[in-house]
């Protein structure tokens, strides 16, 4: 209960949003809005001034990366196993295997854990964004793209590097590092106008996510009961194993990641799944029911960790 009262403030934001959208006060152009301003501005604000600070040595582990990736990749080939066998195309397939590993690191993640779990959250956060979206966020896009027979290799690598450099939040993180490198601290103003806009972005993140899930249906239940099974329970489980037995993790940094592993679907993949024409249904499902039992889910393993 002690872990449920620190937790709903943040759901409870998310269900602001949601009431909003529900009822008409915040279309879908508004939340759109809402959405660029906070992924273009508030959140690679708080990105890189979260990273500014920050000495390499405590962003890149490569145990840690190792056990996220290891634990991510077995959900991941679970659900594009289970995929194959239902007998989805390799297109469809690679948006469900999608949203059974990818979370709400950005939007949820960083706000939540990062306020309850304390600055020792920020490196293991930054470095499980990284994998999902350069190494996961990629294979989607070439899955997709080669799924539709145009298989050539330049141009796949072309897309898949212009939509990464394209991306705020890879774009934020790699700037932070370089001035990280530099020892410099950050000027007084430039650095308070980065705390007033990076405090943004958790009100308006979560807003927005529950303002973006009153557009969404929940079609296909059962699929979408089975990815969000897989994101909230496979994939935490998955990756706390990796962590906790097979790479001996410090325990804090493997806290913080099953903590992570244990968010919701994210949003990109319905934005990804809607560009492609592919499953985006599914994807609006599996990101309405997981978030919907996140609360439940994030709260008991959040209440585990501490």
């Amino acid at each position: 209960m002690d872990v449920l009262a620190q937790t709903l403030p943040f759901f409870a934001l998310i269900g602001l949003g949601y009431g909003a959208g529900r009822v008409g006060m915040f279309g879908a152009a508004a939340t759109a809005a809402l959405t660029s301003f906070v992924f273009y501005f508030a959140l690679s604000a708080l990105l890189f001034r979260f990273t500014a600070g920050l000495d390499l040595s405590q962003v890149l582990s490569v145990r840690f990366l190792l056990a996220y990736f290891c634990g991510t990749l077995a959900v991941y080939l679970l659900a594009t196993v289970v995929g194959v066998v239902r007998g989805r195309g390799m297109g469809e397939t690679a948006v469900e295997a999608q949203c059974a590993v990818i979370g709400n690191i950005g939007f949820l993640g960083i706000p939540m854990l990062g306020t309850l779990m304390g600055e020792a959250a920020v490196g293991p956060i930054l470095q499980m964004i990284t994998v999902d979206l350069i190494l996961f966020g990629s294979v989607i896009v070439v899955l997709i793209t080669l799924d539709r027979g145009r298989g050539d290799v330049a141009e796949l690598a072309r897309g898949v590097g212009v939509g990464l450099a394209r991306n705020p939040m890879i774009v934020s993180i790699a700037l932070g590092l370089v001035w990280s490198a530099t020892s410099l601290p950050i000027p007084g103003p430039a650095d308070r106008f980065l705390e007033i806009l990076g405090a943004a972005a958790t009100p308006g993140a979560l807003f927005a996510i529950g303002a973006s899930l009153a557009g969404k249906s929940a079609e296909r239940l059962s699929v979408a009961g089975w990815l969000s099974f897989c994101k909230l329970v496979l994939h935490p489980a998955a990756v706390g194993t990796m962590a906790f037995l097979v790479f001996a993790v410090d325990p804090v940094a493997a806290g913080v990641m099953v903590a992570a592993a244990a968010l919701p679907v994210a949003g990109n993949v319905f934005i990804l799944a809607q560009s492609y024409g592919v499953a985006p249904q599914r994807a609006s499902a599996a990101i309405l029911v997981s978030t919907a039992l996140s609360v439940v889910t994030v709260t008991v393993i959040l209440a585990l960790l501490v």
